[in-house]
């Protein structure tokens, strides 16, 4: 089997140091040494005079799972801070839809009522041109009215002038008969 020094003895067996050195001195366990002049023991001779080997605990494995518990415990945490922040996220994330929401509910009320304002509107506007149009429409009759009436008097003028002139033309003619006959007469 193998060969071991004392420090190494007394990790495999669960005793002391001092307690194997007695062992050695005594004669109880057997030893041999090696080309450095160091104290060398089989580990069957240890197993002879202590029995099997104790379990030994790592002490490494020990510090090894202790951390890796500390580790898990701080993952867990931090997995539930960052659920806790998710959580918060998705609330604030919520109110702020519900406002969204609020807001288009308020814009689409305001839209509907401009809607409503610009019907109105729209309809006061067709009904303002459509009763200009008819204003338009009896202004123009009245122009051609006054514009039919102007030329009836402009042409009943005119045959007036004509029969005036007619009477002025006859009056002068008969002046120039007249002024004809007392040439002829004298």
């Amino acid at each position: 089997m193998a060969k071991v020094s004392v420090a190494q003895a007394a990790d495999l067996t669960g005793k002391s140091k001092s307690t194997i050195q007695r062992a050695l001195k005594s004669g109880r366990l057997s030893y041999s040494i090696n080309e450095s002049d160091e104290k060398e023991i089989d580990t069957s001779e240890l197993e002879r005079v202590y029995g099997a080997f104790p379990k030994k605990v790592d002490q490494e494995a020990m510090v090894r799972a202790e951390l890796q518990r500390a580790h898990d415990m701080l993952e867990m945490e931090r997995v539930k801070m960052r659920c806790r922040s998710l959580e918060d996220q998705l609330h604030m994330t919520e109110t702020q839809l519900e406002d969204m929401k609020d807001q288009r509910d308020q814009w689409q009320k305001q839209a509907q009522q401009l809607m409503i304002t610009n019907q109105n509107s729209q309809k006061q506007a067709e009904d303002l041109k459509q009763e200009m149009r008819e204003r338009e429409a009896r202004e123009r009759e009245a122009r051609k009215r006054r514009m039919e009436e102007r030329m009836k008097m402009m042409a009943e003028n005119e045959n007036n002038q004509q029969e005036s002139i007619s009477e002025m033309g006859g009056a002068i003619w008969s002046k120039i008969v007249d002024k004809i006959n007392k040439i002829r007469a004298a």
